[in-house]
């Protein structure tokens, strides 16, 4: 019966040790978002202490930022389709989609660091201001987030080369998805409440 119920459910549930890391990733989750909760809720407290230094409305530009956005969210967008591939058991469709993710991502944390060193020399700095400190730790952070979640895609796509789709090759791609689109999600409130916020 057990064994049933296990052929029925998705290849990355299908071990109870794959059900409880993905459960765990949740956890993970979970903790991730109180820690962006809490980069937020400073940005919101500090965001008036811009004296000295560029104004944000001067510094910032909205298609510099929306290319960074819409890369990401394209980026999640193939992260989608490689997960529905491995559902469908394509390697070479899960490969390709899951490499277009990596490299958009790749492409947004190029383009993110081109706008911190524009921003460095129009004399916005850590040093700057409250509000340019903030800045800085919210945005690096979900930064060295998207870093890490590359170096991490890529072991997990050398894996998924040599073993193929099996339930722990699913199980982490699966996982690596949720973290991809969590990541997103941070970065729609980003660009909603520290860009708009300081452009309008």
């Amino acid at each position: 019966m057990s064994a049933n119920v296990n052929n029925s459910l998705s290849i990355e549930y299908q071990t109870e040790q794959s059900r409880l890391n993905i459960l765990g990733f949740w956890i993970f989750l979970g903790a991730e978002i109180i820690l962006f909760s809490t980069l937020f809720a400073t940005f919101g407290v500090l965001k008036g202490s811009t004296m000295g230094g560029p104004s944000p409305k001067e510094l910032f530009e909205i298609n510099g930022v929306m290319a960074e956005t819409l890369i990401l969210l394209t980026s999640s967008f193939t992260c989608g389709l490689a997960v529905y591939e491995m559902h469908r058991k394509n390697k070479k469709g899960l490969l390709a989609w899951f490499g277009v993710t990596l490299l958009l991502g790749a492409s947004f944390v190029g383009l993110e660091v081109t706008e911190f060193i524009k921003y460095v020399h129009e004399g916005a700095t850590l040093q700057t201001n409250a509000f340019y400190s903030a800045f800085f730790t919210l945005l690096g952070t979900h930064g060295m987030h998207v870093s890490l979640g590359i170096g991490w895609g890529i072991m997990v796509m050398l894996q998924i080369a040599k073993r193929g789709i099996d339930s722990v090759t699913a199980r982490k791609t699966f996982i690596i998805g949720l973290y991809w689109h969590f990541l997103d999600v941070i970065w729609i409130f980003i660009f909603t409440f520290v860009y708009l916020g300081r452009m309008v």
